[in-house]
């Protein structure tokens, strides 16, 4: 009954609760690490009429198959690592890699390389240890281009990076001479 596109629909819905507009559904997360109670996310996703049918086993397969690893279950509560636009979400600092990846289109690329990478519409700019998740990030939104990002020269300039968990790394900003294109 539970098939790979009601998976993808309810990931979405767990993305938009606890990514985007938690207040909308009722849930009310925890301001250090975005988290909420396992329960209250399957209540709040309940009330909607079209998922009442939903379980917590539902949830958790949703957790176990995201490619990109977006959620996290410990210790009976439930966040999203990264991507959050509401509230901002702290991170402890970390030390990442010497180089990290961003995955963005070639029409971006030009204010990306005279601006920096900003977090746009997100809370923080968004960055992997390999180019898998820089490839499933960049390719939704046209011609891909993969980004290195120097660590090392963005710390000089006082850049902090911030580990959400499953390669993905998290900055406030990243200065455009800490950014170089990745050739093919």
């Amino acid at each position: 009954m539970f098939n790979q596109d009601m998976e993808k629909s309810l990931s979405k819905l767990m993305t938009k609760i606890l990514r985007h507009t938690p207040d909308d559904f009722g849930v009310i997360l925890d301001p250090e690490d975005g988290s909420c109670p396992l329960d209250t996310l399957l209540e709040a996703i309940k009330a909607q009429t079209k998922w009442s049918w939903v379980k917590q086993e539902h949830i958790e397969q949703v957790v176990r198959n995201s490619e990109k690893q977006r959620f996290e279950i410990e210790g009976g509560r439930i966040r999203a690592r990264y991507g959050h636009s509401h509230d901002k979400v702290r991170y402890a600092p970390g030390e990442p890699p010497a180089i990290l990846y961003h995955g963005t289109n070639r029409k971006a690329l030009p204010s990306i390389m005279k601006e920096g990478l900003r977090p746009m519409s997100r809370q923080y700019v968004h960055l992997s240890e390999g180019t898998h998740f820089a490839t499933l990030a960049g390719s939704r939104r046209g011609e891909l281009v993969i980004l290195k990002v120097d660590t090392g020269h963005a710390k000089q300039l006082g850049i902090t990076f911030y580990y959400a968990g499953n390669e993905v790394w998290l900055a406030d900003r990243v200065p455009p001479t800490s950014c170089s294109v990745m050739e093919p």
